[in-house]
């Protein structure tokens, strides 16, 4: 039994983390998608792909229809993570920039974490708590350090999409256990088509002629990755490793995406990033360990 919980514990992480590498091309991808696209006509258009990608996906499986009582579940995870944080974002990224996003990214742990209490039924240590707090604060400050501009509004919107994202991530994982990972985010999607296609009918612009190559691509990307394949690994490995210890991997976001952009972008990886990384991981390591 040991062995079984501690394969399972080792599956989480690993999808885990997978999830997050996915998600963080996110932000950066959003921001250069609404350079050329309204924000509202990006997240519904996005919800609307990947809606239809999952509507193929459950009628190839044939997955059986969720019982009634998991349908409140399903409605406040399409609301949190199929239209809330991307809308939240997406109108957010307006005013402020990718690199500013860092600082709330470093709230989202906490978030989820505060939920999956809440929502999950989990009880971590004090400990976790701490070594969460200290993660937390490492992320936000250094982005603070980056010299980054304030932006009310923007703050606002990225500070209401941590909060929905949270509850959206821990009460997908919670009905993951019973109902599976690629099936949760596939019902919450299909949930959300209809909407999201009149909308994305009623919101498409009249002349695609100015949309430039990097934006189609950036939509492809957080329609594919961003709305399905990477809540496929998340929403396991939260289901698997726990909530509130597993939801912890999302300190390493930020430095993912800094990582890509010194990758593909030739920009320079300081010192300061990688003791701040150094850190962040210690702190993810802290609160696995108190976790449970």
């Amino acid at each position: 039994m040991l062995k079984t919980v501690e394969n399972n514990t080792a599956s989480g992480w690993v999808n885990g983390f997978l999830g997050v590498l996915i998600f963080s091309g996110s932000l950066p991808a959003t921001k250069v998608a609404v350079m050329n696209f309204d924000p509202i006509f990006l997240t519904v258009a996005r919800a609307s792909i990947a809606g239809l990608l999952a509507l193929i996906i459950l009628f190839v499986f044939k997955e059986k229809r969720p019982v009634s009582n998991q349908l409140v579940s399903l409605f406040i995870i399409a609301m949190g993570v199929v239209i809330g944080f991307p809308l939240l974002t997406a109108l957010a990224l307006q005013h402020i920039t990718s690199a500013h996003s860092i600082v709330f990214l470093g709230l989202l742990p906490l978030s989820t974490a505060i939920f999956g209490v809440w929502r999950g039924g989990e009880r971590p240590r004090a400990a976790f708590w701490v070594f969460s707090g200290v993660g937390s604060l490492l992320v936000i400050g250094f982005a603070f350090m980056q010299g980054l501009s304030a932006s009310l509004t923007g703050d606002s919107l990225m500070l209401a999409a941590v909060i929905v994202c949270g509850l959206g991530y821990a009460e997908g994982a919670k009905l993951s256990r019973v109902l599976g990972g690629w099936q949760v985010i596939c019902w919450a999607l299909l949930i959300s088509l209809p909407a999201m296609l009149i909308m994305t009918i009623l919101f498409m612009p009249n002349s695609f002629s100015n949309v430039g190559i990097p934006a189609w691509i950036s939509l492809a990307y957080v329609s594919l990755f961003s709305m399905l394949i990477g809540f496929i690994f998340w929403y396991r490995g939260l289901a698997l490793g726990g909530i509130t210890a597993v939801g912890q991997l999302q300190l390493l976001q930020p430095f993912f995406g800094l990582a890509l952009s010194a990758s593909l972008l030739s920009e320079p990886v300081s010192l300061l990033m990688v003791a701040v990384t150094i850190g962040v991981i210690l702190c993810i390591i802290g609160s696995r360990k108190f976790a449970r």
